[in-house]
């Protein structure tokens, strides 16, 4: 089985991502913020997400003001998932020609659950997929490895039979956690080279997936 990460990865939602911070944080009469800074927000859930935007814009926010921020940010998110988001070169034909081989697939994002349910509908990955996990109340987000497990539980894995595909440190940690092999994609939204997040391979972009798998299995 072969566990996706969804943003940087699959998909670069960050134009959408960003339409959405800046139409929250407007309601402050706050200045929108570039592409470049919350592209580098993203890959935490929406609470990491708020608060790092209110702070970049120079008003940290309390716990309890944060909470409201994030409650006023979901409908505003919602909004925004499938208007700028576009899919990443590769994607749907790895992902169709994996499940063509009988390969087991799952997409595990801390974006909400609703809300990654929606956008593997919409871009066609989700008739393809055998579980999809997002985040939601009562489970731990990556870099913890409960997502994964769940979706391994989902597909009729044991952990030691699937594999992570990823962008950013997140996957690397909730992978190792999870008792799993992890492939770090290139050009994700993280600003440290992907050589240096302590992957089992490295895989320049999706369409060079297979051979990241195939050096994994001669190392094993």
């Amino acid at each position: 089985g072969i566990l996706f990460d969804l943003d940087g990865t699959l998909i670069d939602s960050a134009p959408d991502i960003t339409a959405a911070t800046n139409e929250l944080i407007a309601k402050e009469g706050l200045a929108p913020l570039p592409l470049a800074a919350v592209r580098g927000m993203i890959g935490k859930g929406v609470t990491n997400l708020v608060a790092r935007a209110y702070e970049a814009s120079g008003l940290p926010l309390s716990p309890e003001a944060l909470g409201e921020a994030v409650a006023r940010m979901m409908p505003v998110y919602e909004r925004h998932l499938t208007r700028l988001t576009v899919v990443l070169p590769g994607a749907l034909e790895i992902v169709r020609a994996l499940s063509a081989a009988r390969v087991r697939l799952a997409i595990v994002s801390n974006k909400p659950h609703a809300f990654t349910c929606e956008i593997a509908r919409h871009y066609g990955f989700a008739e393809h997929l055998a579980a999809v996990r997002g985040a939601d109340d009562g489970i731990a987000k990556k870099p913890a490895p409960d997502m994964l497990l769940v979706a391994a539980a989902q597909m009729g894995l044991k952990p030691g039979r699937c594999l992570m595909v990823g962008d950013s440190v997140s996957d690397v940690q909730a992978a190792r956690a999870a008792g799993m092999a992890v492939i770090i994609v290139e050009g994700g939204y993280t600003s440290t080279s992907a050589s240096a997040l302590g992957a089992d391979a490295v895989a320049s972009s999706l369409s060079a997936l297979p051979a990241a798998i195939e050096q994994i299995k001669e190392a094993g």
